[in-house]
């Protein structure tokens, strides 16, 4: 399908450049199902557990974001910056210079400095607060460059001091290139859903970042069941489509878990006629990825990387309501949401959210839909 038919005008000002105030109380665009036309109400994510029939199965993506962008200085001179992308392995121990310490992690990485990074470069980097003066938290070694063309780094600390904390002390959070301004303390709690368990993200799940505990036992008032899969958000989240035809954009890969006690509850959803309703356009590609052909409406255990592009005129299985933010014109992510909805009658409720000011993009306002065929 041609990236044209999910254009659409948004006006700057409406890409959201900080959460709203209280998770719950960002807005929520109902398109209301069995109608051809784009009818809809304008609510609040508050609503959601009201919104949904007794019993329904309700999927998050329980990813943890890292932070994972690293700022430090090259031992020969000069800013660095390191974001990291994907951890090669888990706890991989790797070889390290003298004085660095003994624990490494490789990770595919990008670097930017004013020189090209090249293998052998060292990179220090400091927690953040500390004085210039103060030893660094984490040395990175630049080794060479992996098959998709990144940097191929290991991470390593100090004697006792582990890998991941260090990331904790140096790293910034990654928001995404359309918020204009650096981090904050803020960022830290709110570009991270209440219930984020497995590192991994370098990109939030941004559906869940409106979801609160309170909201959780809510839903679970009414007789829902809240289940989990994982789904690493990479970078390809926001990689732009640059071809014109969908079936030729190089999809990205991403890391996805569907446990068995997720399929359980699919299962048990389906024996008592409920709707599964997935938080988040990742939580929708990882219950598609792991759809189970024979069984339809199910799906299997599944872990591995999927390169699932959902777009119009794909045959859902699982999933059958979905919460998200509203997303970028032209973008894979858009696409399967009219996948879901209908093409026409989400572009509708774009253009009525656009006029009616709604907040865009990751930290945004939200919008709740329902399978349309």
């Amino acid at each position: 399908m041609r990236v044209d038919s999910f254009a659409y005008e948004l006006p700057e000002e409406l890409i959201a450049q900080r959460p709203a105030a209280e998770r719950e109380q960002a807005r929520l665009l109902h398109l209301l199902k069995g109608s051809a036309e784009s009818r809809h109400l304008h609510l609040r994510v508050a609503d959601f557990p009201e919104l949904l029939p007794t019993g329904a199965l309700v999927v998050v993506n329980d990813t943890r974001v890292v932070p994972a962008r690293l700022l430090g200085h090259k031992r020969s001179g000069g800013r660095v910056e390191i974001f990291l992308v994907r951890r090669i392995g888990t706890d991989q121990l790797v070889p390290v210079g003298a004085g660095d310490g003994t624990q490494g992690d490789r990770w595919e990485a990008l670097g930017r400095s004013n020189k090209p990074l090249r293998p052998g470069a060292v990179v220090e980097v400091l927690a953040r607060g500390a004085g210039e003066t103060e030893p660094p938290a984490m040395v990175i070694h630049v080794l060479g460059r992996t098959e998709s063309g990144l940097l191929d780094v290991a991470l390593s600390t100090p004697a006792g001091k582990s890998v991941e904390d260090a990331i904790r002390a140096c790293g910034h959070v990654p928001l995404p290139p359309y918020i204009r301004r650096g981090d904050d303390d803020n960022d830290a709690h709110r570009y991270q859903t209440v219930y984020a368990r497995a590192d991994g993200a370098v990109a939030a799940p941004t559906a869940g970042l409106h979801i609160t505990e309170g909201l959780l036992e809510r839903l679970r008032a009414r007789g829902c069941e809240v289940a989990a899969v994982t789904l690493h958000v990479g970078l390809g989240t926001f990689q732009p489509v640059e071809v014109d035809d969908l079936d030729s954009h190089p999809m990205h890969a991403e890391r996805c878990l569907v446990p068995p006690s997720t399929v359980e509850a699919i299962a048990r959803a389906r024996q008592r006629g409920a709707p599964v309703v997935a938080v988040g356009t990742t939580t929708a590609r990882a219950l598609e990825s792991a759809a189970d052909r024979a069984r339809p409406g199910h799906v299997a255990p599944f872990e591995g990387d999927t390169r699932l592009l959902i777009q119009p005129g794909y045959a859902w299985t699982v999933v059958d309501a979905l919460l998200t933010n509203f997303h970028l014109p032209r973008s894979t992510l858009l696409a399967m949401v009219c996948a879901l909805g209908g093409t026409e009658r989400v572009l509708g409720a774009y253009r009525d959210a656009v006029a009616d000011r709604y907040r865009f993009f990751s930290y945004g306002d939200a919008m709740l839909l329902w399978r349309s065929a």
